[in-house]
């Protein structure tokens, strides 16, 4: 799954501050930490189930999905409501990562002062205020673009807090839960971002709603995943959460000692590699195109082939649920192919389904060649956690993912801006040559990658990629 803006994209989760949980058995965690826990504060006594907990963050993620998807869906009736250009619009690409990477920046400071409990709390305000923001104050004469792009700023600073912390939590999980909880969520943050645009457009189109409309039923979503969110975590304060480090505590911001690297190790040791240099080129061009393709799909499908607001809205849907079922798909054949050789098939085959879409003027024709670049993008960045993951010193693995994610969200901001700059001045036909352009150019890239050494097994990395970060998207 996963994500457009801003615009969220699938590496969004990589960009954590939180140091996660020492890998050992679930049961054995929590009853150290309850012991301990007793001895200071009998409050502690108290906890809530793990079932629970995985259950709540389902819900944030599936909410987070519907979040990040929207922003490509009312992009066109923003335009016409506020009278704005296609630069003015694209301004909501541009400001998104800024609240995302403050929340992400602050995860660690917020979990040592406050725990998860603080996350449950703070980050579903953020939303709250973003989604009832958007739902009110939308008269033009009022400024309500300028509240808009102030309430995605917000809104996206609370998305960064909940991407990076729960993934942070399931990584913390004993034995194989945190593998199969990492790909639950991602799982429901893909059908809560293939779901998002699909009822977005049934809102519009057939109930006849204003743009806002939207806005009131994700407020809806988002106050009950508040309710469930603090629940389920309401005894895991900043006292549990320090416990729960064991005797190492660290200090807020001490992220190289909580992954066991040397403070050398974050960033510059990663940043003397050029393989870091070339996966963040790589993540830059190619969350940028994914950005770019989820935010401004819609628009083409209504200007360039007269779709319905529904079918323009089930080509964005497609693309995000094409992406979810590659991820899960696809993996056979990269495991059979190397994880080389098959991302270069994939990325050729996304740029063939893409002159697809710009040979052929015909609106089904057209989404389903969307479905099928998203199909083809699925796999496209777990690939590049491996190669940067497989060629670099294990000590070094933080700070260099850290690095190139970062990097990614650069290109969330920039893939979707510019675009909407090229549409201002050459139509929206440009969508067409612009992402076929980004797809070649992220293949090129890719062909950069060293080799991986010749005692690698390829077929082994995928496992790696899901050890360091199974969800990788979206992000």
């Amino acid at each position: 799954m996963e994500p457009p803006t801003p615009s969220y994209t699938e590496e969004q989760p990589l960009l954590r501050r939180v140091p996660p949980r020492p890998a050992e058995d679930d049961d054995q965690l929590s009853e150290s930490a309850a012991c301990v826990a007793h001895e200071h504060d009998t409050t502690h006594e108290r906890s809530t189930s793990t079932i629970s907990m995985i259950l709540a963050t389902l819900l944030s993620f599936l909410v987070l999905g519907l979040i990040v998807s929207t922003p490509g869906v009312v992009l066109p009736h923003l335009e016409d409501h506020y009278s704005l250009s296609d630069v003015q619009a694209s301004l909501i690409f541009l400001v998104s990562p800024v609240g995302y990477l403050s929340g992400a920046y602050l995860n660690d400071l917020i979990h040592w002062r406050l725990g998860q409990r603080g996350i449950a709390v703070i980050a579903p305000i953020c939303q709250v205020l973003f989604t009832g923001l958007a739902s009110s104050f939308h008269d033009p004469a009022r400024g309500g673009f300028e509240v808009f792009l102030i309430a995605t700023v917000v809104g996206n600073f609370g998305n960064g807090l909940i991407d990076g912390s729960w993934c942070a939590w399931a990584g913390g999980l004993g034995g194989r839960r945190r593998n199969t909880v990492q790909g639950l969520l991602h799982g429901s943050f893909s059908i809560g971002a293939g779901l998002g645009p699909f009822l977005a457009g049934t809102v519009f189109s057939m109930w006849k709603a204003p743009w806002w409309g939207w806005y009131y039923f994700l407020l809806g979503a988002v106050v009950l995943q508040a309710l469930v969110l603090f629940w389920a975590f309401r005894f895991e304060d900043g006292l549990r959460y320090r416990e729960a480090l064991g005797p190492n505590m660290l200090k807020p911001g001490e992220l190289d000692a909580a992954s066991e690297a040397p403070p050398s190790a974050f960033p510059r040791g990663a940043l003397k590699h050029a393989v870091t240099w070339i996966c963040a080129a790589y993540f830059l061009a190619y969350v940028g195109t994914e950005a770019a393709i989820s935010g401004w799909v819609v628009t083409f499908m209504l200007r360039a082939r007269h779709a319905t607001t529904y079918l323009a809205s089930l080509s964005s849907s497609g693309f995000w649920l094409g992406m979810s079922a590659g991820r899960f798909l696809l993996g056979p054949a990269t495991d059979k192919l190397g994880v080389r050789s098959a991302t270069a098939s994939y990325l050729v085959v996304a740029i063939l389904s893409q002159g697809v879409l710009a040979a052929v003027d015909h609106a089904v024709v057209s989404v389903i060649a969307v479905v099928l670049v998203g199909f083809f993008f699925g796999p496209l960045y777990p690939s590049g956690i491996v190669m940067v993951t497989r060629l670099l010193p294990k000590e070094l693995h933080v700070g260099a993912v850290s690095f190139v994610a970062s990097v990614g969200q650069l290109g969330a901001a920039v893939g979707p801006f510019a675009m909407g700059s090229l549409v201002q001045l050459l139509g929206i036909r440009i969508f067409q040559a612009f992402i076929l352009v980004m797809l070649v150019v992220t293949l090129l890239v890719w062909f950069m990658f060293p080799r991986l050494p010749a005692a690698e097994k390829e077929g082994e990395v995928r496992g790696s990629a899901e050890a360091v970060h199974p969800s990788l998207d979206t992000a």
